[in-house]
């Protein structure tokens, strides 16, 4: 059974993005970009939801040749672009670099994976995070949280039905005061 994680960075207040889907407070320090590049890496697969997936799939194909490219930079994006995708969207036709597009039922889909044998899966996107959530099919919960109170915007936690009882794992502080938290849920 593969493990189901859910990690983004996210606002003091709870939001992974400011009103108008700003991500402007969400710069990482290269401690933190490199944490996130590694964790990419070893990532089996990864779940993304529209609005995330257009986001990364418009900056990190080419990324690693845009003049001034930081050697982190390459690396992440040659870890992207190899790293297995699945597109969960109705909307979105067509989907490129080793990525899958799954039109149906996201929870359906999610579940089936999650009883192949394979890597961790990570999991990104408010949209499609919460339904896996609601649907209790997340295991792990990671917190990459700034210093910073936005007020408003895409929340990292949805409305739940029941609680989710949790575990905490690790904790890390990086450079800026940003807090890495990690928390296994209880089954």
């Amino acid at each position: 059974m593969r493990k189901l994680t859910f990690g983004m960075n996210l606002s003091l207040d709870g939001y992974i993005a400011a009103p108008g889907d700003d991500l402007g407070w969400s710069v990482p320090s290269d401690e933190l970009f490199q944490w996130w590049s590694d964790r990419v890496g070893v990532t089996g697969l990864a779940l993304y939801g529209r609005k995330l997936w257009e986001t990364m799939s418009s900056h990190w194909p080419t990324a690693d040749q845009q003049p001034g490219a930081t050697p982190a930079e390459i690396e992440y994006a040659r870890r992207w672009r190899d790293m297995p995708k699945v597109v969960f969207s109705s909307t979105t036709s067509t989907v490129d670099w080793n990525t899958r597009l799954v039109t149906g039922d996201a929870v359906t889909e999610i579940t089936r994976l999650k009883a192949e044998d394979g890597g961790p899966m990570d999991i990104g996107g408010a949209t499609l995070a919460a339904a896996a959530m609601r649907a209790g099919l997340i295991d792990e919960y990671v917190l990459v949280t700034a210093p910073v109170l936005v007020g408003n915007g895409t929340p990292f936690f949805t409305a739940l039905d029941n609680w989710v009882n949790l575990t905490l794992m690790e904790t890390r502080t990086f450079p800026d005061g940003v807090l890495l938290t990690r928390y296994e849920t209880r089954r």
